[in-house]
């Protein structure tokens, strides 16, 4: 692997330190606001030249080519729609690249990731990758939350100006696949979750009750949430599913009851119906005197 030309130490006390940004979509244009608030020079470039006069107005500088950009910074970002997208953009930069740390911010699959990760290190690349868990117009604040993974040196040599997308900037570990799990496994929740709350309104508006008239309700329970996924997490590292105060099959009663409420008022009811069957099997394999978490191990298994 290329050695990383910054010492840690070095970027620490130099302030501001160049920055290239290689992408500018909604995010990729974020992420050089961000850099350019905390007062780092940053380059641009974008396929579409026409994108970015908001950050070239702040005070970024348009590259004319990839090359050009890459070659204006020790660090190099690309934000692109997948690695489809950034493979294309980065393979003839692999040149242009030697001697910086390249942070990939693009979303897709722990796979993805990898590979991309055994690209840079046949090319001798010091190489993160990363993924942004907030919205663009949270990257730079105090609530961003971003994932690093990967070349541990170049994450410590650059940590102070990647604090810049959010701090702290979050390192996970070697595996550059680390932050792409993390990632997946953060949206699983997240989109289950939206499911649910879309569904719950529908289910409130079939019964006549407004969507204003519920939402402080299901606030109460969002906000019972954090401890637990705390005891969750817990029960299933541990593979021990204690079922006290709620068991398994009094909770899959719950699920049944909406499954037959959502049914009598013709609603889709397909998200419901697939957690109905997870429990049921949960439950036919002898897990209903335990915690909902055991529901983990008919997931695992596949089927």
């Amino acid at each position: 692997m290329t050695h990383v030309n910054t010492t840690a130490e070095s970027i620490a006390t130099a302030t501001p330190t160049p920055v290239t940004v290689l992408g500018l979509g909604d995010m990729g244009r974020s992420l050089a606001r961000a850099f350019l608030a905390a007062g780092h020079p940053t380059t641009v470039w974008n396929r579409s030249p026409e994108k970015g006069e908001d950050v070239v107005a702040l005070g970024g500088v348009r590259a004319a080519s990839a090359e050009e950009a890459v070659l204006a910074s020790g660090l190099v970002v690309v934000c692109l729609v997948d690695y489809d997208a950034s493979d294309a953009v980065l393979e003839p930069l692999a040149g242009a690249l030697e001697g910086r740390v390249l942070v990939n911010l693009t979303s897709d699959t722990p796979a993805r990731a990898r590979q991309a990760a055994a690209w840079a290190e046949k090319h001798s690349l010091s190489y993160l990758d990363g993924a942004i868990m907030v919205p663009v117009d949270v990257v730079g604040s105090a609530d961003a939350l971003v994932f690093h993974a990967g070349d541990r040196a170049a994450f410590a040599a650059y940590e102070p100006v990647l604090k810049a997308l959010g701090a702290p900037a979050t390192y996970l570990g070697e595996d550059h696949g680390l932050s792409a799990a993390y990632d997946m496994a953060v949206l699983d929740f997240f989109y289950g979750a939206m499911g649910g709350l879309v569904h719950a309104f529908a289910l409130a508006r079939a019964e006549g009750i407004d969507g204003a008239s519920l939402a402080p309700y299901l606030t109460t329970i969002a906000n019972i949430l954090p401890p637990i996924a705390a005891y969750t997490a817990t029960d299933i590292d541990s593979r021990t599913y204690t079922g006290e105060g709620a068991n398994l099959t009094m909770m899959a009663a719950s699920v049944d009851h909406i499954l037959h409420t959502a049914k009598d008022r013709g609603l889709d009811v397909s998200q419901l119906a697939g957690l109905k069957s997870v429990t049921d099997r949960a439950i036919a394999r002898g897990h209903g005197p335990e915690s909902w978490s055991s529901i983990v191990e008919v997931i695992a298994a596949g089927r």
